[in-house]
């Protein structure tokens, strides 16, 4: 649809909301998101088995002495 505004000339083409996300676009923001998560988890996973570690060789060091 063309529209005329005195000498500014536009053309509006009307899009399907739903149609933006396609099932290939929404695949891939869903395997980023799991990657973060997967990510965020491993991170978790490490800084809590290197605070098991310091937490015990700290128990040792205080009862050694």
């Amino acid at each position: 649809m063309d529209i005329d505004i005195e000498e500014v000339r536009a053309t509006v083409r009307a899009v399907d909301g739903k149609s933006l996300l396609s099932a290939e676009i929404l695949q891939g923001i869903v395997r980023v998101v799991m990657r973060a998560v997967d990510d965020k988890l491993a991170h978790e996973q490490r800084v809590n088995a290197e605070r098991r570690i310091t937490d015990g060789v700290s128990k040792e060091r205080d009862t050694a002495q």
